[in-house]
């Protein structure tokens, strides 16, 4: 049987497994949600995580399928002929995903816990060398949450039965640059670049409920957590087409960022040995076709859209730990995560070999190292149909299956 021991060392490093393991999910996933913390079985504990990503997609079989010149009169933004630029680039960036949080037991009864963490990011950056460069040049989104979640506990059987809640403010801004006409179109002394920009930003607010049954003798755990959608009503920014001659001007839009649920369970299952699993659903389909219209309607400022076109997400973990010493606790892990692109983009399915070591100097104090390397999985970009309109007609590509890798060290302090 596997003794309640085991909650200084194996949890730990299962849990900052789950974390790295999803850190490169569909959708505009980063570092999601988790609330692994609020379980520590300490009083007070404080916790800093830092996550670093590595994906390298590259695509390849670039086509420029849209070849027109950009006509004001008509709205069409065709970007030019890119035909002659090369037809392989270099598409993802690597990037940092920070999580710090505190924890306290008010009583016997409550534990709450504060965190701050970056769940949402992409970043893209081609650049304006390559065929598809009037699809994009660089995108980057970027997000802070602040959250509170506390739980309420008692006991029930041969263990102990936890019901959840919270809420999290959430910050979710970005811009996206694309090439919007060819700068050899315009004549030398103007020196235009070309490039149009979108940029956006907003705040929102949401919840969290569930619910968690452990039997701490066993090491065992199952729990339940749905967080809510984070509706961004007032998405505000601007388009900017002075680099090609017109006017930057203010626009609007709504979005939601995705509502999820998550069943983890852990259990014991021989002296010092656990095993672990999670399963994932987040509400990526919500996110179609992300439309935004100028503020003030004028001749020269055109409405223009997000095309993201995703699907649901799933995110399925697997893994074992072991406890080798009173110091020394450690874990592998298996995780798939389906792709949310539907023949436009490139997140096809990801699949990551997970491993992670936490050393425990004393019973105060942790340190944890994890890491990942995984295949994103190849497919291609093109154009697809939806509700009766065209998208991605301007670009097509190919990708292999590319690597990615990722890294996350932190540090837990109880007191």
């Amino acid at each position: 049987m596997a003794r309640s021991g085991m909650k200084q060392g194996v949890l730990a490093v299962v849990a900052g497994m789950l974390v790295v393991s999803t850190a490169h999910a569909g959708g505009l996933e980063r570092s999601g949600y988790n609330i692994d913390l609020l379980f520590d079985p300490s009083d007070y504990a404080a916790e800093a995580t830092a996550t670093y990503v590595n994906p390298q997609r590259e695509l390849k079989n670039v086509r420029d399928t849209n070849p027109a010149n950009t006509n004001p009169l008509t709205g069409e933004f065709g970007g030019g002929d890119l035909s002659g630029r090369p037809n392989s680039v270099d598409d993802t960036e690597s990037y940092w995903a920070p999580r710090i949080g505190v924890k306290a037991g008010l009583g016997d009864s409550i534990d709450c816990m504060a965190d701050y963490s970056q769940p949402w990011g992409a970043h893209t950056n081609p650049g304006t060398n390559w065929a598809g460069a009037n699809q994009n040049i660089e995108t980057k989104v970027e997000s802070d949450n602040y959250a509170v979640t506390c739980s309420y506990k008692w006991e029930m059987g041969p263990g102990i039965v936890r019901i959840i809640g919270g809420a999290f403010y959430q910050e979710v801004g970005g811009f996206k640059e694309r090439l919007v006409q060819d700068p050899a179109v315009f004549p030398a002394p103007l020196g235009f670049s070309g490039i149009g920009r979108l940029e956006l930003e907003d705040s929102g607010w949401g919840w969290r409920t569930g619910i968690a049954y452990e039997i701490p003798e066993y090491a065992m755990r199952a729990s339940l957590v749905y967080n809510s959608a984070v509706d961004l009503d007032n998405l505000t920014g601007f388009i900017d087409l002075r680099e090609v001659g017109l006017e930057k001007y203010n626009v609007h839009g709504s979005a939601s960022m995705p509502d999820s649920l998550e069943l983890k369970v852990q259990t014991g299952i021989a002296p010092g040995w656990l095993a672990f699993g999670s399963v994932k659903w987040t509400d990526w389909s919500q996110l179609q076709v992300v439309s935004f219209v100028p503020d003030q309607p004028a001749p020269g400022r055109f409405p223009t859209s997000l095309d993201l076109l995703y699907r649901d997400g799933w995110t399925v973990t697997g893994g074992v730990g072991h406890k080798f010493n009173d110091q020394w606790s450690g874990a592998v892990s298996l995780t798939w995560d389906r792709g949310t692109s539907q023949g436009y983009g490139t997140q096809t399915d990801t699949w990551t070999l997970g491993t992670g070591v936490s050393y425990a100097p004393t019973q105060n104090v942790e340190l944890r190292l994890a890491g990942v390397v995984g295949i994103l999985t190849s497919g291609s970009s093109g154009k697809v149909t939806f509700e009766g309109e065209d998208i991605g007609d301007d670009v097509s590509y190919d990708f292999d299956n590319d690597f990615v890798g990722a890294i996350s060290t932190s540090l837990k302090v109880r007191f």
